[in-house]
């Protein structure tokens, strides 16, 4: 038994705000919640971590990341000056997922992982490429999530940028991790079928993945990220995007778009009638300056299951919530806008979507939901109250704040220690397999 008390319990439930509140935990899911005193004395015996009268919370979930962008940063790619997105793309992401081995592919998922667990994510949705070494790329990825005890869901990125053969292969692994993900009991890791975007996918390489994929699965796929996409669409199949995704039935409950950018209100009706889950990603849009979505329309007038990721800008969702609140107030010239739009994105609409894979409730406190527990350092200059708690952490909060982090009821990190795991060794791996990935992209 494992309790984990003395702050303010945000249960994301009805329940709401608990002072002095205290979670209980019993194996891999959540007994109890209630104030610290009542389960201290229920259960005298049971560890105790003291949230010193910080923030308790759910852990988080990532809908969409790349983690093979982690060896990105800091790198200079010689003769790269980007003028759009595509030269973004060319430039520099598929000469880097062209380069990518499964050693370098492990070595960046292990970074990912671990800042995951240091920013208080306990699920992530990734979306993978890398082309320099596509079989077994995604149980990389796997080992690294087992081994650091994060709740992960793995695509392979399909594309036709490097010929059939590839795009054959990046199908098969995709296939290959669906059957392995399938036969796990313990629901820490799902699979999808992941798929680039429409433009690097003919109507063959459509229908060839629909075939292979189990209609239990979904697509994991990026949808009008930039105005090129969707001029490629009408130039070459004469509709938008969401159009011909419909007609190689590509979406669907278990599918997830991704980005959603230059979109149309007919595109949003036929996400909406199939039951598509949208998820943004605003610190990438802004820094690949490919626009806004209109994110809080397809919340407030389409009843999207819409929900927030991270793009593999970074790790903390609690940056992209303060991004997230920013760009629409600025993009719609609105101060009023997004206040309770993205936060129900980032902590309702996130779990629910995650759980249309998982089948442990995620992003509650409540008994039976997933132990995935954080405890935020923060102190408030202000009352925290039921009504002003996502303020607090809009404001007051970035991802470092957290201190401790419990998955699947294993507490990995504790007092701001990862558990269990030489950190010292993943960042020096991590340097040595980048430095040969920064070598094989500028030779």
């Amino acid at each position: 038994m494992l309790l984990i008390g003395n702050g303010y319990l945000i249960t994301r439930t009805q329940q709401g705000l608990i002072k002095d509140g205290c979670v209980a935990i019993e194996g891999k899911t959540i007994k109890e919640v209630g104030t610290t005193s009542t389960l201290r004395q229920k259960y005298p015996e049971a560890e105790f971590i003291d949230a010193k009268q910080g923030l308790i919370m759910p852990g988080l979930v990532n809908m969409h990341n790349h983690i093979y962008s982690t060896f990105a940063r800091g790198l200079s790619i010689n003769g790269y000056h980007p003028q759009n997105f595509l030269d973004i793309l060319e430039g520099q992401w598929f000469r880097l997922d062209r380069e990518l081995t499964n050693d370098m592919t492990y070595a960046s998922a292990r970074v990912a992982y671990l800042d995951s667990i240091k920013n208080g994510v306990t699920t992530m949705f990734d979306h993978h490429a890398s082309y320099g070494e596509i079989t077994n790329s995604l149980s990389a990825l796997s080992q690294a999530a087992d081994e650091l005890g994060v709740r992960t869901t793995l695509c392979y990125e399909v594309s036709d940028r490097n010929g059939a053969d590839q795009m054959k292969a990046a199908v098969a692994e995709n296939v290959r991790f669906i059957k392995a993900a399938a036969g796990r009991d313990d629901d820490m890791q799902h699979a999808m079928m992941g798929l680039h975007a429409a433009f690097t996918l003919s109507d063959d390489t459509l229908d060839y993945c629909r075939e292979m994929t189990p209609d239990t699965t979904g697509f994991h796929i990026h949808i009008a990220e930039g105005i090129s996409d969707v001029a490629d669409s009408l130039a070459k199949y004469q509709q938008p995007i969401v159009n011909r995704l419909y007609q190689h039935n590509i979406l669907g409950k278990k599918t997830l778009a991704g980005h959603c950018i230059h979109i149309g209100p007919h595109e949003m009706e036929l996400l909406r009638d199939t039951d598509t889950m949208v998820v943004t990603n605003p610190e990438s849009n802004m820094g690949n300056a490919v626009g806004t979505p209109a994110a809080l329309r397809m919340f407030n007038d389409y009843n999207l299951l819409i929900g927030i990721g991270t793009d593999g800008y970074t790790n903390d969702l609690t940056e992209s919530y303060k991004f997230a609140n920013l760009i629409h107030k600025h993009h719609l010239a609105d101060p009023n806008a997004g206040w309770t739009e993205i936060p129900e994105m980032i902590f309702g609409n996130n779990p629910k979507m995650a759980n249309r894979y998982f089948n442990t409730k995620l992003g509650v406190l409540e008994p039976n939901a997933a132990a995935d527990v954080i405890v935020v350092d923060y102190q408030a200059p202000t009352p925290i109250t039921d009504s002003n708690y996502n303020s607090h952490i809009l404001f007051g909060v970035n991802g470092r704040n957290v201190r401790d982090t419990i998955i699947n009821g294993e507490i990995r990190m504790k007092n701001f220690e990862v558990q269990g795991i030489d950190e010292a060794k993943i960042w020096a791996d991590a340097q040595v397999e980048a430095q040969k990935l920064w070598h094989r992209i500028n030779g």
